[in-house]
C-alpha cells in the first residue's frame, strides 16, 4: 500500500490579522447609551453656559446699549476702566471684601466645625442654629439687618443700654462704616455653610491618627496643625473656590442695603456692573466688568489649586 501524506494547507496569513482587527475595532466600540449620557450633557452646558460666555465676552468689546446693534470698539471698555475712579474703588472695596469676608467666615467655619464635632448632648441644636441662615434668602436677610441697622434699631439702642452711646452712628449712610456693615449679615449666614463642609472633613479623618499622635505627646495644636490641617487639604480647596466665588458675586445683600452707597463706598465690582448695564445701560462696560470679575475669581482659584498640587508632589 502506497503511503499515503498529507499537506497541511497553509495558515491563512489574513485570519489572525483579521480577527485581532474585529477584536480591536471591537474593544473601541462605545455603546450609544453612554454618547448620549456624555453628549448631552455637554450640549446643554456649551447651550447654557460656553455659548452665553463667549457672547459676553463679545459684547465687552462692543459698545452697546441694548436696542441699537452693538458697535464693536475692541479693548475700549477695558481702557476706561483704568481711568475709571469707581472702578477703582469697587476693585478695592471687592478685595476688601474678598479678605474679610473670606478669610472670616473660614477661620470661624472651621472653628465651630472643630467645637460641634463631637457627638454629645445638645451639639445637634448648635449646628442647626448656625446652619439656619443659611436657609434664609440674602434680601430677607438684608432687610433683617437693615431694620438693626437704623438710627433707632436695636443696634444703637443696645449701644445705648450699655453705655455706649458715643459708637451710635447710622451705619448704612456712613462711608467709615457701610462697606463692614454690609459685611456682617453676609457672614452671618456664610459661616454655617463653611462649617458643614468643614465637618464633613473632619468626619472623614480617621481617629486613631489622633489617637496615635496623643500616645506620642502631641499637644491639642500639634494635633491640628500636622494630622488635622494636612487631611483637610481637599476640603480646603472646596471652601477656597465657594468663598472666592461667593465673594465676587456678592450683589444681594449689598443692593438689598446700600446699593453700593454712599458715594460708592460699599461698592463692589457686581453691584457696579449691574448699575452700569442695566441702570445706565451700558451693556458693553458691564460686560467688561464681568470677565473682569472672572478673570479674578479663575486666578485665584487656579493659582491655589496649582500650589497645592505641588505641595502634595
Amino acid at each position: 500500500m502506497a503511503a499515503q501524506t498529507t499537506v497541511d494547507a497553509p495558515p491563512d496569513a489574513n485570519a489572525p490579522m483579521g480577527r485581532a482587527r474585529s477584536a480591536h475595532r471591537g474593544t473601541r466600540r462605545v455603546p450609544p447609551v453612554v454618547l448620549a449620557f456624555v453628549l448631552v450633557p455637554l450640549l446643554v452646558e456649551g447651550f447654557w453656559v460656553f455659548w452665553p460666555a463667549a457672547q459676553g465676552l463679545y459684547v465687552s468689546l462692543t459698545h452697546w446699549d441694548g436696542v441699537s446693534p452693538p458697535e464693536f470698539a475692541g479693548l475700549a471698555n477695558y481702557r476706561e476702566m483704568a481711568d475709571d475712579p469707581v472702578f477703582r474703588d469697587a476693585l478695592v472695596n471687592t478685595a476688601l471684601w474678598l479678605v474679610l469676608f473670606g478669610g472670616l467666615s473660614a477661620v470661624l467655619g472651621l472653628g465651630a466645625a472643630l467645637l460641634l464635632q463631637r457627638e454629645r448632648r445638645g451639639v445637634g441644636f448648635y449646628r442647626a442654629a448656625l446652619f439656619t441662615p443659611v436657609v434664609f434668602s440674602l434680601v430677607a436677610t438684608a432687610l433683617v439687618w437693615q431694620a438693626m441697622y437704623q438710627p433707632d434699631g436695636m443696634l444703637n439702642n443696645t449701644l445705648d443700654a450699655v453705655g455706649l452711646d458715643g459708637l451710635q452712628r447710622a451705619w448704612l449712610a456712613d462711608r467709615d462704616t457701610a462697606l463692614y456693615a454690609v459685611i456682617v449679615p453676609a457672614l452671618w449666614r456664610q459661616i454655617g455653610y463653611v462649617m458643614v463642609l468643614y465637618l464633613a472633613g473632619l468626619k472623614g479623618i480617621d481617629p486613631t491618627l489622633h489617637e496615635a499622635a496623643k500616645v506620642d505627646g502631641a499637644s491639642r495644636l500639634q494635633r491640628f496643625r500636622h494630622v488635622t490641617w494636612p487631611q483637610l487639604r481637599g476640603v480646603n480647596a472646596v471652601v477656597l473656590s465657594v468663598i472666592v466665588i461667593d465673594s465676587l458675586r456678592s450683589f444681594d445683600v449689598v443692593w438689598a442695603l446700600t446699593r453700593g452707597g454712599p458715594y460708592h463706598s460699599s461698592e463692589l465690582l457686581s453691584t457696579y456692573m449691574y448699575s452700569t448695564a442695566f441702570q445706565s445701560l451700558r451693556l458693553g462696560y458691564g460686560a467688561a466688568l464681568s470677565v473682569v470679575i472672572f478673570a479674578l475669581a479663575f486666578g485665584v482659584i487656579v493659582t491655589y489649586l496649582v500650589r497645592a498640587f505641588r505641595e502634595a508632589d
